[in-house]
């Protein structure tokens, strides 16, 4: 298992109703195709021996004999395979028949899960046949081996004890309280349910809701795996419909109507990470019983994507709904904020920048909210040395179109008698003579707010806060940071969602908006080139927000180390980045992260957007002298 990840495959087998033998035969040959493609675990449908629908020929013993010389079959050819199998059948104990899951490892029955909750309504009638779990752990013998069988199993490899699973069967998932339940709370962090739900209208919906849901509360991994052709169409039809779920996402989902065999990668450091952190996950293994295997991993080929924006979603639909629900939860802060102090104005700086944009357009909502006139937005353009035409044009037209107060402050005079002041030669175009820039701007932006008795809105976004590229108490100060917890990557989006959909009512402002959308980032505190275009661009001198941004994501939302990062980014950013430029940018970015953690401790207030925040109030506590090395990829940055 290479950090953490563990593929499992899902099966629908074609089913011959009540032929054991030819079912075993299908049953064997996705088992080598599972282990072939480097499968840890593969999971077949309920009562996939005999198949679902045999009805009453379930009590007939040649059918229960049957299906015990089929699993024995089984066990013989795969003797010398390294994969966990779980298989549906009938199996009789004291007299009793039960819905059970056999677990067969290397040619050995490890353990018999039977069935808890029995449908019998509407279509389904299983108690005609089978019996309810026991209560309790029994011993049956098998093959001349004695072996657990009960409902409180957990199966655990002993060469890697992070991969721990238990079963459960069908309707146990829609049960009140699924077994399932109980089992992550004893330490199984994978569950695999066998299914043979049958399809009507509407139903795989409510499936995938269920198991995405189960796999969210029980922060597992859920595989889901139902019969398809070959059972019965008597009544009912089956779909093949099979989901690998982790932690409320869907990994992989086969095609309805279809019967074959779907793989994903499980990631159990992942798992882990949100188990330890989530203080209401709670811990009790009562009458558990541990039943432990030996089980090699082999290095295959992830079967999972890697996203490169894990702060922005792929589905345009819901990247949308996902923009549109960001602004009004800046916009409500925001609100809250104005009505509480129960001033009627707000100062923001304007750059005709991507932030500063944000903001402005999140002031302007709140505005709306409240019932303000938008002649209360006291935004303020202060040009200096580095400011560009492009940028400058755009700043006044956006607050212009607006209808905002705009008051323009030219600081190059202030800036060079700043610099006489202390000594400074403007030529040398250092921290001193960047910072003093950003200063300047926040002390008038400061004085403006007392001037009108409003108070500063700030326009940093989360991606600086990460790298400490804010100026300490320049452009890192405000009164509320309505993008404290907005990435750059999302940033982006969320104003392109504005400009398409024509929010303001108004072609001119989306004009303005894709044209700030396609200028380079930059803090405009060096002068142009000699084409008058902007010299100074972030991403030089920082790196790509994209690379940051995932490293981000990564690192505090999903806590893996930095090895786990690069490999997973190296797969994310195949196409756009090599190996060396990957590797540069996360020492850059840990290295930036600790050093800047002084900056994080006094950030103002500002709402929380998404599930990464850095805001020391709520979701990040660091020590500002925290040592870097451990964290670092070779665990050395050079200086």
């Amino acid at each position: 298992m290479r950090f953490g990840f563990i593929k499992v495959a899902a099966v629908t087998p074609r089913v011959f109703v009540s032929d054991c033998f030819k079912n075993s035969e299908e049953i064997i040959k996705y088992i080598f195709m599972a282990k072939e493609k480097g499968a840890v675990a593969v999971v077949f449908p309920e009562l996939s021996i005999t198949g679902y629908t045999c009805g009453d020929l379930f009590l007939q013993s040649t059918v229960i004999d049957g299906a015990k010389k089929a699993l024995e079959i089984i066990c013989q050819k795969t003797s010398e395979t390294d994969i966990i199998i779980c298989v549906g059948m009938p199996f009789d104990y004291e007299g009793k028949l039960f819905n059970c899951c056999a677990i067969i490892h290397k040619g050995s029955v490890i353990g018999i899960v039977p069935k808890s909750n029995l449908p019998n309504y509407n279509e389904f009638y299983e108690k005609r046949w089978f019996s309810e779990a026991l209560t309790e752990n029994k011993k049956v013998f098998l093959f001349g081996k004695e072996v657990p069988f009960g409902t409180k199993l957990i199966f655990r490899n002993k060469k890697d004890l992070d991969f721990a699973f238990s079963v459960e069967i069908c309707e146990d998932l829609w049960s009140v309280i699924p077994p399932s339940s109980y089992h992550a709370q004893a330490g199984a962090d994978v569950i695999f349910n066998l299914s043979a739900g049958n399809e009507i209208t509407g139903k795989d919906i409510y499936r995938r809701d269920l198991v995405k849901g189960q796999s969210a509360r029980l922060l597992c991994g859920y595989v889901y795996v139902c019969a398809g052709e070959g059972e019965s169409t008597t009544d009912v039809v089956f779909s093949g419909h099979n989901i690998i779920a982790e932690n409320g996402r869907v990994l992989k989902e086969s095609r309805r109507f279809e019967n074959n065999i779907i793989f994903s990668d499980i990631d159990l450091n992942y798992l882990k990470n949100e188990r330890r952190k989530n203080t209401s996950f709670s811990v009790a293994s009562n009458g558990y019983e541990n039943v432990f295997f030996s089980l090699e991993y082999g290095e295959e080929k992830l079967d999972r994507s890697i996203d490169r924006t894990p702060f922005v979603p792929s589905d345009t639909k819901e990247r949308d709904k996902r923009c549109e629900e960001i602004i009004n939860i800046q916009a409500l802060g925001l609100k809250k904020r104005i009505s509480h102090i129960g001033c009627k104005n707000v100062v923001i700086g304007i750059s005709g920048g991507l932030d500063s944009t944000q903001a402005l357009i999140v002031v302007y909502r709140a505005f709306e909210m409240l019932g303000l006139d938008s002649k209360n937005i006291i935004a303020v353009t202060m040009p200096c040395f580095g400011t560009t035409d492009r940028t400058y044009g755009n700043a006044v037209q956006l607050c212009e179109a607006l209808n905002t107060t705009l008051i323009e402050i030219n600081i190059k005079d202030a800036v060079l008698k700043h610099f006489e002041d202390i000594g400074h030669n403007p030529d040398i175009r250092d921290l001193t003579y960047e910072n003093s820039q950003a200063r300047e701007r926040t002390q008038i932006l400061m004085d403006i707010s007392s001037k009108y008795n409003g108070f500063v809105v700030g326009t940093g976004d989360l991606s600086e806060l990460a790298l400490g590229f804010a100026t300490y108490n320049g452009d890192h100060m405000s009164m509320y940071g309505v993008n404290g917890s907005v990435p750059k990557t999302l940033i982006r989006y969320l104003i392109e969602y504005i400009a398409d959909n024509n929010s303001f009512k108004n072609p001119k402002v989306s004009e303005i908006l894709k044209d700030i959308l396609d200028t380079p980032v930059s803090p405009e505190l060096l002068p142009p080139d000699e084409n008058g275009a902007i010299s100074q661009v972030t991403e030089n001198i920082v790196g790509p927000y994209e690379l940051h941004d995932f490293f981000l994501y990564n690192f505090m939302r999903m806590g893996f180390s930095a090895d786990k990062i690069i490999y997973i980014a190296k797969i994310a950013f195949k196409d756009f980045y090599d190996t060396e430029t990957i590797e540069k940018w996360f020492n850059i970015f840990i290295k930036r992260f600790f050093a800047q953690q002084y900056k994080r401790s006094c950030i103002p207030d500002g709402p929380k957007v998404g599930s990464v925040s850095l805001s020391p109030r709520g979701d990040w506590r660091m020590p500002s002298d925290a040592q870097r090395d451990m964290f670092c990829y070779s665990k050395i940055i050079k200086e």
